[in-house]
């Protein structure tokens, strides 16, 4: 191909994804709605996009920029003059990191344990699979916060780390972190804070005079902190802040191996080699915008919070689940609407909003993920909830057929062959043209409806042959 060819080509398969701008895409990506700020953070992506941050002797520009933006983040968070910090890929592996060094820090534990409220953000269980730390977790209460006593009652000798959110994902609300800390401090346990969606946020909420209890670094007993800068502070995918109080905490972090002939390697992170580009655009975006945009920012992301919680107080039908804490909104539907329906009603109006399945015993949500672009359409956000409700009403229920919940049940998540996916697959009439490949509905309430009464293993395992299915080479 030439190169305007190869560019069109890629204009036109961007054409079906979801808009990264506008504040309509209430999930997976986060828009400041300025263009500028938008345009410095890819032009700085592109100029570093060659650039390898494996060795910082090699790249000082990178190191440089890295310890500016980790000094920002820990001015932010109240961090002590002797924390340090490392950007990471994502709030996923500043949380596998944190995981990791806690573990490494105490080789003495056969068996290393981390204690979790339920809410705590799937990454951890990731980090409990891959790191082999078990995950003892704690149930919260109606006001989706654990019980920090419970919590402390079950960090025994095996454990090495205690979490909790500032906020958790799925409601948005800010686990009582200073009794959670002392909890951890008083049995000489790590407790690590994940603030990856409102570490850049509940600091300027706090200056706006807004009520937010404590929870970073002025807590006593909270030892480390993630915070995502490709989420609330508006940069370029993908990168995240892990801080820790002190270069001891973070020293077990560390991996270096002198084991073969080649280089001696030396990693701050998993990845070894990593592009420039993210941590130039984070820069970027960081050092223009600087704390008064952020202030701005977060002025208006919190007035679309509040015009969005207002206003969803007026639709019947439905209701915000507990009141946010931050830029995190879930909606819990009544018995007349189903909220997979109602999910798929306001995609088709233009705003994309994240289902949430049934767990222990809660019902489905429906999750908004609000950026501060978000607040010029929230009068437009508000008349396509109203309209989605409606029509979800008159739709009914997604009712799924009782031989395929039958025939879930049926199924070990654990030994689930292709020829039980195709077979769930042919019975809820998902299959298509068996010479095409794998075929979805445009509406995926069906497919949520399904996932929704399987178990937790179960949906594991249907999501795995399903990702499975999809990520096959494309060949001619």
């Amino acid at each position: 191909m030439s190169t305007p060819d190869a560019l069109a080509r890629l204009r036109a398969l961007q054409a079906d994804d979801l808009p990264v701008h506008g504040g309509r895409t209430l999930a997976y990506v986060y828009d400041s709605g300025l263009a500028d700020v938008d345009r410095v953070g890819r032009e700085a992506v592109a100029a570093y996009a060659g650039s390898n941050g494996l060795d910082p002797t090699a790249f000082p520009s990178l190191l440089q920029m890295e310890n500016e933006l980790v000094g920002f983040a820990a001015d932010l968070l109240n961090a002590p003059d002797e924390a340090v910090g490392t950007v990471t890929s994502g709030g996923t592996e500043s949380i596998l990191l944190a995981v990791q060094a806690a573990r490494d820090s105490r080789p003495e534990v056969v068996s290393p344990s981390m204690v979790i409220p339920e809410t705590a953000h799937a990454a951890f269980h990731k980090a409990a699979h891959y790191f082999g730390v078990r995950t003892v977790v704690v149930p919260v209460g109606d006001d989706f916060r654990p019980n920090p006593w419970a919590m402390g009652r079950a960090i025994d000798g095996t454990t090495v780390l205690v979490v909790a959110s500032a906020p958790s994902y799925a409601h948005g609300v800010i686990d009582p972190v200073t009794e959670i800390a002392a909890q951890a401090k008083s049995k000489k346990v790590r407790c690590h804070v994940d603030a990856c969606i409102g570490g850049w946020v509940l600091p300027y909420a706090e200056r706006l005079g807004r009520d937010v209890p404590e929870w970073d670094f002025r807590v006593p007993g909270v030892t480390s902190i993630s915070v995502d800068t490709h989420k609330y502070a508006y940069a370029p995918k993908g990168t995240s802040v892990l801080l820790h109080r002190s270069p001891e905490l973070r020293r077990a972090q560390y991996f270096a191996s002198a084991r073969w002939p080649g280089y001696t390697m030396l990693n701050a992170t998993t990845q070894s080699t990593k592009s420039g580009g993210p941590l130039a655009g984070a820069w970027a975006v960081v050092t223009t915008l600087g704390d008064e945009g952020y202030l701005a920012l977060t002025e208006q992301v919190l007035d679309a919070v509040e015009a969005i919680v207002a206003g969803i107080g007026e639709v019947a039908g439905v209701r915000v689940v507990v009141p946010p804490d931050s830029t995190l909104v879930a909606i819990a539907c009544d018995e007349t609407l189903d909220p997979f329906t109602l999910t798929d009603e306001m995609t088709s109006r233009g705003w994309y909003v994240q289902p949430q399945m049934s767990f222990a015993g809660r019902p489905a949500t429906v999750h908004l993920s609000v950026s501060a672009a978000t607040l010029a359409g929230v009068d437009d956000l508000l008349v396509a909830l109203r309209d989605s409700v409606a029509a979800a009403v008159k739709a009914g229920p997604v009712v799924v057929d009782p031989g395929v919940v039958d025939f879930i049940a049926a199924l070990d998540p654990a030994r689930l062959t292709d020829d039980d996916f195709e077979g769930l697959l042919a019975a809820s009439g998902l299959m298509g043209d068996p010479d095409a490949g794998l075929a979805l509905p445009e509406r995926m309430a069906e497919v949520n409806a399904l996932l929704d009464v399987a178990s937790p293993a179960m949906r594991e395992a249907l999501l795995v042959a399903f990702l499975d299915r999809l990520a096959r080479p494309a060949r001619e």
